[in-house]
Formats: C-alpha cells, sequence, structure tokens
C-alpha cells in the first residue's frame, strides 16, 4: 500500500522528471569527455599557420566540413553561452586543449589548410560521413520535449485517477454525479415516516416510471420535476433516497454546490453532462440536493460583472424545459430556501410539483419514534405516545437524535435497556444541553435563578389554558442557569391574540419575580425579553392583531435574502415605524402588569416552588401541580425521578440507579426463593 501511494504522489513523478532532465542535460552537454572551444574558420586557420594546432580531424556533414582538433599548449575557454549545448553549471575559469569548427567545402579553403597542415607537420585526419548524425540530432531535441509532456499528462492526471474522472484538470466540465441505483441503497418508504402525503407524491412518480401506460391511457404526462422544500431535518433527502431504492431505475445524485466552479461556464457544462448521462438511461431520475445554491433568483449578484451562477441556472432551465425537452428524465430537487428560488425555475413544466415537508404532528412523531426505535433495546416504562406529545416542533432528525442521545445516556449509565429516565434526561440534554454540576454558583444568585424559574412557573400555572408547565429545574446546562419547559397540551397550527398575549406574560414571569423579592433586575431575562419582543411585533407587524394599526402587514415574514432585500425601500412611514414601536411598547407594559399581578396575586406559591427548587433543584409536572393547588409535595415523591439532575456528578447519579437496580434484584430474589419454599411445602404436603 505505501508503495502504491509513492507512486500515485505528484512529488514523486516530479523529483522523477528532474532526475530525466539532468541526464538529459549531461548527454547532451558531451559524451563525458573535456569541454572544447568553438572558434571560427579564419582563426582556425591562423593557428594552423602558427603552429599552435597539434592535430585534427575533419568530417563532411550537413553542407560544412566539422573540424575537431587540439591545441598543443592549454587554453582558456571564452565565457560564451551556447544554443546548442544545455549547460547546468558554467565554469569562467575552465582551461581546454580541444576545439571545433565549421569549414565551408570550397576547394582553395581545404587546399590551403591542407598546405599549412603539410608545412607545419600537423596530424591531419579524414573521417566519412556520419549518417545517423541528423537522427541523434533530432532526438535529442525532440526528446526533452516528449519527456516534458509525459510528466505532465502523468501529474495532472492524479486527481482524475482519485476522483473517478471527475477531478481531473482536463474534466471540469464532466459532473461527479453517479448512478446511486447501482450501489445497495437500503433505503425503503416504509423506512419514512411521518409524511404520508409527502411520501405518496413520490411514489406515484416511481409507478409511473415501471408503469406508464395506466397514466398515459388517460392522457397525462410524467412530472417534469419535484421540489421538496420544509425546514432542515424534515427528510427530504430521505425521502429522495427512498426514490432511489424504490424506483428501479438510473438514480443519479448530485449536489446543487458541486456545479459551481472557479472556472466560468464549468456550471453549465456539468449540468449539460449530467443531463446527457441520464437522457442515455432514461427513464431515470436525478436528484439535486441543496439546489439553492445554484438556482437563486437571477440578477441578484449585486456587483455587475459575470455571474457563474446564472450561467448554470439559465442552462439548468433549458435542460428541464428548453426546445428539445427532457423525456424520461424526472428531476427531484430539495431545499429549505424555497423563497430564493428563480421564479422561472418553479414554473410548472419545470417543477410541476412543489411538495412541502413540514414538521410532523403528534401523530408523525410517534410514527418516526417508531421507525428509530426499532433496533433499540426500550423498557415498558416507555410510551412513545407520552413522548410524541412531549416534542412539538421536533423534525424527524431530532427525534433520531432524541433516541440515539438516549441510548448513550443508558450505556454511560450501565443499563441493558432504555427506560423512561434515559429520555427525558436525553430530551434535557437536546433542548438545553448537559447538565452542569461542577459549575460554581454562589448561594445568593443560586436563590435569585430559582425564584426567577418559580415566577416563570407561577404564570404559567395561573395561564394555563394553551400551555402547561411540563417541568423546571435550576440545573445550569447550556448557557442558561436555570429553565422552565412550557409544552402546548396539543399541537397547534393558529394562535388566538389572546393565547400570544399569554405567552408574553409567561415570559415576563421571571424577571417581575425578580423586582418583587429582590427589588433588583438581572440579566438572566435577556432571553426572555428577545423572545416576548420577537412575538409581540410579530402580533403588531403581521398579525395584524393592533386595534390602532388595524390590519394591515407591515413587515413580512419571509426570511431575507440579500440579493433581493438589498437597497429596497421600506413599505411604511416614519410615522408608522414610530405607532409600531409605541404598540410594541404598550403591549409589553400591559404584559408587564399583567405578570406582577399575577405573582403579587400567589405571592405564597412562588416561595413554596422557589424553596423545593432549592432544595430538590428539578421539579416535574405531577410535583408542580401538587405544589401550586395543595401546597404539599405529591404521595409519590419525586426526588429520585431525575437522578442524573438531583446527584452531584455523573458518578453519584450512577451509584444511585445502581444501588436502585441492587434493591430491585434483591427483592426478586427473595420473591423467588419464598416461591420456592411454597413450592417444597406443598410438595412435602
Amino acid at each position: 500500500m505505501k508503495n502504491n501511494k509513492l507512486f500515485k504522489s505528484t512529488g514523486f513523478w516530479i523529483l522523477i522528471f528532474l532526475a530525466v532532465v539532468a541526464v538529459v542535460t549531461m548527454v547532451t552537454n558531451g559524451t563525458g569527455t573535456e569541454a572544447s572551444q568553438a572558434i571560427t574558420t579564419t582563426e582556425f586557420v591562423n593557428e594552423l599557420e602558427n603552429e599552435e594546432i597539434k592535430e585534427f580531424s575533419m568530417q563532411p556533414g550537413a553542407g560544412v566540413w566539422e573540424v575537431v582538433g587540439e591545441y598543443r599548449e592549454e587554453r582558456e575557454i571564452a565565457n560564451e553561452s551556447s544554443a546548442a549545448n544545455l549547460i547546468l553549471f558554467d565554469d569562467t575559469e575552465a582551461t581546454t586543449t580541444a576545439f571545433t569548427t565549421v569549414v565551408l567545402p570550397n576547394d582553395a579553403t581545404l587546399g590551403k589548410i591542407g598546405e599549412l597542415a603539410e608545412q607545419t607537420n600537423t596530424e591531419i585526419t579524414v573521417v566519412e560521413q556520419d549518417q545517423s548524425g541528423a537522427w541523434v540530432s533530432l532526438l535529442f531535441t525532440i526528446l526533452p520535449l516528449v519527456i516534458f509532456i509525459f510528466f505532465m499528462y502523468m501529474m495532472m492526471g492524479q486527481g482524475g485517477a482519485k476522483g473517478g474522472g471527475g477531478r481531473n484538470v482536463m474534466n471540469f466540465g464532466k459532473t461527479k454525479n453517479e448512478d446511486v441505483s447501482k450501489t445497495n441503497v437500503k433505503v425503503r418508504f416504509s423506512d419514512v415516516a411521518g409524511a404520508e402525503e409527502e411520501k405518496q407524491e413520490l411514489v406515484e412518480v416511481v409507478e409511473f416510471l415501471k408503469d406508464p401506460r395506466r397514466f398515459t391511457a388517460l392522457g397525462a404526462r410524467i412530472p417534469a420535476g419535484v421540489l421538496l422544500e420544509g425546514p432542515p431535518g424534515t427528510g427530504k433527502t430521505l425521502l429522495a433516497k427512498a426514490v432511489a431504492g424504490e424506483a428501479g431505475v438510473p438514480f443519479f445524485s448530485i449536489s446543487g454546490s458541486e456545479f459551481v466552479e472557479m472556472f466560468v461556464g464549468v456550471g453549465a457544462s456539468r449540468v449539460r453532462d449530467l443531463f446527457e448521462n441520464a437522457k442515455k438511461a432514461a427513464p431515470s431520475i436525478i436528484f439535486i440536493d441543496e439546489i439553492d445554491a445554484v438556482g437563486r433568483q437571477r440578477g441578484a449578484g449585486m456587483g455587475g460583472g459575470h455571474d457563474e451562477r446564472e450561467q448554470t441556472l439559465n442552462q439548468l432551465l433549458v435542460e428541464m424545459d428548453g426546445f428539445q425537452g427532457n423525456e424520461g428524465v424526472i428531476v427531484i430537487a430539495a431545499t429549505n430556501r424555497s423563497d430564493v428560488l428563480d421564479p422561472a425555475l418553479l414554473r410548472p413544466g419545470r417543477f410541476d410539483r412543489q411538495v412541502l415537508v413540514g414538521r410532523p404532528d403528534v401523530k408523525g412523531r410517534k410514527a418516526i419514534l417508531k421507525v428509530h426505535a426499532r433496533n433499540k433495546p426500550i423498557a415498558n416504562d416507555v410510551d412513545l405516545q407520552v413522548i410524541a406529545q412531549q416534542t412539538p416542533g421536533f423534525t424527524g432528525a431530532d427525534l433520531e437524535n432524541l433516541l440515539n442521545e438516549s441510548a448513550l445516556v443508558a450505556a454511560r449509565r450501565g443499563k441493558t435497556v432504555i427506560d423512561a429516565l434515559d429520555i427525558d434526561e436525553a430530551h434535557d440534554r437536546v433542548i438545553a444541553g448537559p447538565a452542569k454540576k461542577d459549575k460554581t454558583i454562589s448561594k445568593q444568585e443560586r436563590k435569585m435563578v430559582a425564584y426567577h424559574e418559580a415566577g416563570h412557573t407561577v404564570v404559567g400555572m395561573v395561564l394555563s389554558d394553551a400551555r402547561t408547565v411540563h417541568k423546571v429545574t435550576i440545573v445550569p446546562r447550556g448557557r442558561a442557569g436555570g429553565y422552565a419547559i412550557m409544552l402546548p397540551k396539543e399541537d397547534r397550527f393558529l394562535m388566538t391574540k389572546t393565547e400570544l398575549f399569554e405567552q408574553v406574560v409567561g415570559l415576563l414571569g421571571g424577571r417581575l419575580a425578580e423586582e418583587i423579592v429582590f427589588d433588583a433586575q438581572t440579566t438572566g431575562a435577556s432571553n426572555d425579553f428577545q423572545q416576548a419582543t420577537n412575538l409581540v411585533r410579530s402580533m403588531v407587524t403581521e398579525y395584524g392583531m393592533s386595534e390602532k394599526l388595524g390590519t394591515v402587514q407591515y413587515e413580512g415574514n419571509s426570511q431575507v435574502f440579500v440579493g433581493r432585500d438589498y437597497g429596497s425601500k421600506r413599505a411604511y412611514s416614519e410615522d408608522i415605524a414610530y405607532q409600531i414601536d409605541s404598540e410594541v411598547r404598550r403591549i409589553m407594559g400591559e404584559a408587564h402588569e399583567e405578570a406582577r399581578a399575577i405573582i403579587t396575586k400567589h405571592r405564597e406559591q412562588l416561595n413554596l416552588i422557589a424553596e423545593k427548587l432549592l432544595e430538590l433543584e428539578t421539579l416535574d409536572e405531577k410535583t408542580i401541580k401538587s405544589l401550586f393547588e395543595t401546597g404539599e409535595m405529591p404521595v409519590e415523591k419525586g426526588d429520585e425521578e431525575y437522578p442524573s439532575e438531583s446527584a452531584a456528578s455523573f458518578d453519584q447519579a450512577k451509584r444511585a440507579l445502581e444501588k436502585k437496580e441492587a434493591k430491585r434484584q434483591e427483592e426478586q430474589e427473595e420473591e423467588h426463593e419464598e416461591e420456592e419454599r411454597e413450592e417444597k411445602s406443598s410438595e412435602e404436603e
């Protein structure tokens, strides 16, 4: 394996290339003999006449006579560069006795050279013409160029070998898609729960590909595209995987970001290549994940010049529904920002169906929990229906993470099954983060946190028409020193003005408890104010719940898209903006006074709940209800209900659970022994 990696590395081939260049340089620089000096014909004749030349040889070449000779004495070589030789190291002080020159093949010159050689007793040798000289010269001229091209090709081809051809320097225009139908895709529609209507839309597409005659007989055409939109984690990509597993046709999967490169025109070329591959394998399906990376509204570049994304989008529009069409190719795309997509991409003929994959309701959440609980040992005290009711707003990814965290908590506690305590702990970890029992908190600060959370709890118990207090704790988790969990009694898609106002009052209950009990204001209510302000501002500007401003929507509820919203003017005047701010302050003031009245009226319950929080740190729904209504703890105390929070550390929590488990085993063993004694006594009788 190490040798293969060595041969595939670019650095290895660079070293080989440099070594070959050095060898070629040595070869073209001579055969290893000492360097020779090139002189002119006139210099050669004069030096021959002055008896400075010892011997020389003459060989006919290409139109001239090549002369190679030797001086009688050494002489310095002139520092001149030669275009014919590749000299890596130049020595200006070198000496030599050899020389070279060329002589024109006329009778007068050759005759004079012969006479002077005879007069000076200089040895002269005539060599026959070398027929291979021209080929050798041509070889040494072309060979370095051929070697250079070969090694450049090898180095450029390494990326393509690793990336399946998609990352080769010469293959920028090729897509990196893969036909996942050839792999073992194990996801089926039965693995997708909580999205029955969305699943039915895709089941129909799969059935059309398998048996189109049933649809074409009624004049129906196959949908050109299906856009899956919705919040993150709702299962859009999972639905596409299920289609790949069920369709039985070639399924090409690619991410929207893979179309865009640093080179202009590469994205459009990859779109063409993707659809060409899909058309060759038709009927087929193309899945583009996160299509908003390439399908955003045109004209949103804000900087001028060439926008590579726009060219890629133009090519995608043409391929989906252009002059030639894309018969037999269905495009499925997923995005969580459909509001930024180009309108031309969303029209019928391109994306005929836009399927909203939203957050599941309580029925869907239970079905999703069942799917993810298949391979996990669940204890008998776990009710998935209760968990589904306690997790409003959770997506499929959130629920999967909840059960996975439950399994990790159970494994950390040394259990073999996942019980209700593990799931409750995992629920708190998912919402607020892990507990921080070692965090140092002063006695006064801990007391203020307890009264703050008790204030939320008291207001939540009084205004309990829509939401109920599920749990309250002063155990630090994440950035929160404590928190109170308020859950809706049922899934709600519409909220009334009264319910929103009560929710704002509940958020302000913590600050009012601090003001009434300690006559102080702390920074712990900053997140409460943020949520409350956003709710009130939405009531005024979006939902038309202000009598002063009327039923006019001044602000939209869509997310900001800079390319579209940059530089756009506000849809209302400065006077309306002042009135909006005034209404927000008015409603917040009314909620503040309402919370003050509730806390003042139920001061005894506030003190009692705060004291129990300081004692037990965590109170569940049953304990809170008993304390608020009767002023006493319930019959079955819940101090062991949350051992991970009541214990000072994880080790203490684990020892408490082990002790409880050992006690349970002892009771079972005693019952078993008693049964055996009864059986023996009955046999003896």
